[in-house]
């Protein structure tokens, strides 16, 4: 949250220039406050356990959020009680005409598929030209974030040769952007996915800036430069047990699966795994509903201009 100080007080100089986001008197006595609108389009075939993990880190701040859960219209869940989809979900046309301020579309098991051969791609992509209009701010988990950049930029998702899994250490590459606020030089987070994004593709487009990545696993956290929209390349939201669970389940199915570097205790997959990310997941999440989100809004959605910010592409 906001330091709230004085007008004119000289130390509002020097915290601005270290971009620590402050807020005078005046500014503090106009500001009415109001639950965020939050909606989550969760594409994840374990819908119960990512809406779980995703409320979780959405909870851990002192603003209130109002939360939309959203599945697809074009395509129907195999793996989730329709009675929870029922009593819990709406679908992109039951929404179409409010306007959020924020919104998260999350990964899906879909990378061996080319963008346009998913199911639910058009749909997918009605969502995304929308958000430029309602939303002020989205983030892009894993595969949505490959999505998202492929259809904002245009830049393509690449095959790797085995899985990227396992638990990786990330640096900060600008340590005084508001997402990264608070954070360590150095992190951990999880990659789960069997692909990445063109690096090249992604470094001549100048409206995105980098901020953090690993030299094992690659870019992990970008953003547009106007912060409308947050790329997590990673699953900071995943519980200590989620990549064994995920390794576990295919070696059932028989499947080729290295185990999760960098996870198990001596790499035995019989030991109880650590969280060790937990710190920068709710740290990511809080400053993008504080900075991106909260900060941007206003009070009245309904005064948000169709047009109100140039979109990006």
């Amino acid at each position: 949250m906001p330091i709230k100080i004085p007008v004119g007080l000289p130390a509002a100089e020097t915290l601005e220039k270290e971009n620590i986001f402050v807020m005078d008197e005046n500014r503090a006595s106009r500001q009415d406050i109001r639950p965020l609108k939050i909606a989550i389009l969760n594409l994840m075939p374990t819908k119960i356990v990512t809406e779980t993990q995703l409320l979780r880190l959405l909870s851990n701040t002192p603003l209130q959020t109002d939360i939309t859960l959203l599945t697809t219209g074009t395509y129907s869940p195999k793996n989730v009680p329709e009675g929870h989809l029922a009593s819990f979900y709406k679908t992109f046309n039951d929404v179409k005409d409010e306007r959020f301020d924020g919104f998260i579309i999350t990964g899906a098991p879909v990378e061996y598929m080319e963008f346009e051969e998913v199911s639910y791609w058009d749909e997918l992509c009605d969502i995304m030209e929308w958000t430029k209009h309602n939303v002020f701010s989205t983030m892009f988990i894993c595969w949505g974030a490959m999505a998202g950049l492929y259809y904002k930029y245009g830049i393509k998702k690449l095959q790797l040769d085995k899985k990227m899994f396992g638990v990786f250490k990330h640096k900060t590459l600008v340590p005084s952007h508001p997402l990264l606020r608070g954070f360590d030089e150095e992190f951990l987070a999880p990659h789960s996915r069997f692909s990445y994004c063109d690096g090249e593709a992604f470094d001549r487009c100048p409206s995105l800036i980098k901020l953090a990545e690993s030299d094992e696993a690659g870019l992990y956290l970008a953003a547009s430069s106007d912060g409308r929209s947050i790329f997590v390349i990673g699953h900071g939201e995943y519980d200590a047990e989620t990549l064994k669970t995920e390794y576990l389940r295919d070696l059932s199915k028989g499947k080729e699966i290295e185990i999760p570097r960098h996870y198990f205790n001596g790499d035995d997959p019989n030991s109880v795994p650590v969280n060790t990310w937990r710190a920068h997941a709710h740290l990511l999440f809080s400053n993008w509903l504080n900075y991106f989100v909260y900060q941007n809004t206003p009070f009245n959605l309904n005064e948000m201009p169709l047009n109100f910010v140039k979109a990006d592409n």
